[in-house]
């Protein structure tokens, strides 16, 4: 195990985590606000901290294996959340650790559960650190610095390959480097644009900003207690539902509309499949809300559409509270925390390209036991998908609906509403942010036990990282040489 070039690498980006609070601090300033201070003392301690860990191991022989590529991308959402509720602690904005770390943890993997109570009253430092960091972590911290790192001599193929375990991980360019370059081109040019269509829209220019960080990282933090529906604006919430769908595809396929090449994208099985899901759960909710409330026909749209999109790609805002509709349409609700966004794009959950194959492995299943002798092959883009393949998706589906399950009956022990317990197991897995039951989209989690939140919060990395890349590590046979 080459324990020096994982401490370097984490060194690194603690430098590069303190550079960017100092972006934070730069608003602090602007604004002459008091968390000036407490960004200066956080920024010094993570530049200093990691400066001295990069110093200390210039002599690191360069090579990252797949071992320390696996325990570098699990650290670092620990280290980067660690040090990134210190501007939080020292500002006295959330002076308890244990809700500041819920909050950064949060942050970092885009999940956007809170524990924050009067979010307005926030200086405007902290607000914009709280979106930057759901902003760094939608692309993932380790790709940021798969543009960087080559710089230093340092390969990141393996370092790729742990932050995207999906089953086929698309790379627009055959060089790793040049890979993270474009996407976080396309990342930032969709932020560019959202921030400057919310400005238009009425937002000012500090809400727009922190709004199109935390959509494109479909993270879900609002600089409103009340989410975006504080801005009652239909312009605002579809101009922010365009860029929820956007953030929850493919960044390849952005890529190749960008480059006009669009039958690509209309022919791609999964972006098919994603589009078809919101259209047929947009179309229930919205027959429902039409049956069961007095909502107009334009708002009960838009409520329905905004609902769907928020929950599918794990954004998490609200315009709407979906537990006081019927029932059923809570229900429909439920069930899009159990999907996610696609492949390649910033969404946690299980991922639409992993609901088709399982999908159509059981179409086909059925298929082989009429035709027992048939050779069936499960087939994604006109392409048979490899067996090996089917069997990790299944295995992923399987182990998700695990750790679910076992993890709701320990939650019930520290919360003992069994919807709550669902609804924060599930939304925490899942990178979504709201729940159900008390921590819904007009609560959150200020009321869980310091315990449940330590628990919900290492829940949020195992789902941020697809289960795998932190479970292996916890395998006997991954420490043994």
């Amino acid at each position: 195990m080459n324990l020096k070039i994982i401490f370097r690498v984490l060194g690194f980006l603690l430098v590069v985590e303190g550079c960017a609070m100092l972006l934070a601090l730069a608003i602090a300033l602007l604004y002459g606000e008091q968390d000036l201070f407490a960004f200066l003392i956080s920024s010094g301690i993570s530049l200093g901290v990691g400066g001295i860990i990069v110093l200390g191991t210039a002599k690191a022989k360069k090579d990252i294996g797949k071992r320390e590529g696996f325990i570098i991308v699990s650290m670092v959402w620990i280290v980067f959340s660690f040090f990134g509720c210190l501007p939080y602690i020292f500002s006295g904005s959330i002076p308890n650790f244990t809700d500041a770390f819920f909050e950064t943890m949060s942050g970092f993997t885009t999940t956007g559960s809170s524990v924050l109570n009067d979010i307005e009253s926030l200086p405007h430092g902290i607000l914009f650190w709280r979106s930057m960091s759901q902003w760094l972590g939608g692309m993932g911290i380790i790709v940021l610095s798969l543009a960087i790192l080559p710089v230093f001599g340092i390969g990141g193929m393996q370092l790729f390959m742990a932050e995207v375990p999906g089953p086929t991980p698309d790379k627009i360019s055959p060089r790793i480097k040049q890979t993270a370059k474009t996407l976080w081109k396309i990342y930032m040019a969709f932020t560019l644009a959202e921030t400057l269509l919310l400005w238009i829209g009425g937002m000012t220019f500090f809400d727009a900003i922190n709004h199109s960080f935390t959509t494109m990282a479909t993270g879900g933090f609002s600089t409103k207690q009340a989410s975006v529906a504080y801005w009652s604006s239909p312009f605002i919430q579809y101009v922010i539902i365009v860029f929820m769908f956007l953030a929850g595809t493919n960044f390849t396929l952005s890529y190749f509309a960008l480059k006009g090449k669009f039958s690509i994208v209309f022919k791609d099985e999964e972006f098919k499949y994603y589009g078809l899901f919101v259209i047929g759960f947009t179309a229930l909710i919205f027959i429902g809300l039409l049956i069961t409330t007095q909502l107009g026909v334009e708002q009960a749209f838009r409520d329905s559409l905004f609902q769907v999109i928020t929950i599918i790609t794990t954004t998490g805002y609200a315009t709407a509270d979906y537990l006081t509709w019927a029932p059923v349409l809570t229900m429909l609700i439920f069930m899009l925390f159990f999907f996610g966004g696609s492949a390649g794009s910033t969404g946690g959950g299980i991922k639409i390209m992993r609901i088709v194959v399982l999908l159509k492995n059981g179409y086909y299943e059925l298929k082989r036991l009429v035709h027992p002798h048939a050779i069936i092959p499960v087939k994604f883009n006109k392409h048979s998908v490899d067996s090996k393949i089917v069997t990790n998706v299944l295995a992923f589906f399987i182990i998700y609906l695990v750790i679910f399950a076992i993890s709701t009956i320990i939650f019930t022990l520290i919360e003992p509403n069994m919807e709550s317990s669902m609804g924060a197991v599930a939304t925490c897995l899942g990178n979504i942010g709201p729940g159900l039951g008390s921590v819904g989209p007009a609560d959150n989690f200020h009321h869980i036990k310091p315990v449940g939140k330590w628990f919900l919060s290492f829940l949020m990395l195992l789902g941020r990282l697809e289960l795998f890349t932190v479970l292996v590590l916890f395998s006997p046979s991954f420490w043994k040489e």
